[in-house]
């Protein structure tokens, strides 16, 4: 993708706080603090397919600028030590989000590496299916087909993306590392999947520019 194309989506991270956009916004976007640069690295290029599958299938663009963006914890596993103050933190933003997600409805959740992905696990109560173990970027492929496959624009689909890409046809299996040795290809695929699921509901989603 062209870097001038993709530079057109920097705002997004040029003005990212806490949070950002419009939690009316049927798109939200859940990111790792620690790890803000996803919005660019990671999102920017599948918005980019998206805008462009969608334009090529219906003639309309996507207004981005009202996605709703949230900053949540950086760190899930002191969650289950309940003395700590800061897991008592983490406990009450969970709660929280899942109040939101409750009043707001959003349709499209996205978020980026396995440890958002247990995150929003635990904000829908649902519990990991190998404990930390399956914390690893190994599950986030067949998560991803899983929430394609079952999309409902009635509910909430959680959407998993990884958290970062580097060439290289050698698996690292680490929870922060997914290795895909043709990036622009996971980026197109990622994007051209996501994209068929709003053209299917495009009559349900308030998110065109009029």
């Amino acid at each position: 993708m062209p870097n001038l194309v993709r530079n057109n989506y920097l705002p997004l991270i040029d003005r990212m706080k806490k949070e950002s956009g419009d939690k009316s916004c049927p798109i939200w976007l859940l990111v790792n603090p620690k790890y803000p640069t996803v919005i660019h690295d990671i999102w920017a290029p599948v918005l980019y397919e998206i805008q462009d599958r969608v334009y090529r299938k219906l003639h309309l663009r996507i207004e981005t600028e009202n996605f709703f963006i949230k900053n949540a914890v950086s760190d899930i596993g002191i969650v289950s030590n309940t003395s700590n103050s800061r897991a008592t933190a983490v406990a009450q933003e969970i709660a929280k989000l899942r109040e939101d997600i409750h009043k707001f409805q959003p349709k499209i959740l996205i978020t980026f590496g396995t440890i958002l992905d247990e995150f929003i696990r635990r904000v829908f109560e649902l519990k990991p299916e190998k404990g930390p173990n399956y914390w690893s970027t190994t599950n986030l492929e067949d998560e991803f087909e899983r929430s394609i496959t079952s999309f409902d624009i009635n509910r909430t689909n959680r959407i998993p993306l990884v958290r970062r890409i580097i060439k290289s046809t050698k698996f690292i299996e680490d929870q922060n590392y997914f290795s895909w040795e043709d990036t622009e290809s996971y980026f197109r695929e990622v994007g051209t999947k996501i994209a068929d699921r709003i053209i299917e509901n495009k009559d349900n989603l308030k998110i065109w520019i009029e």
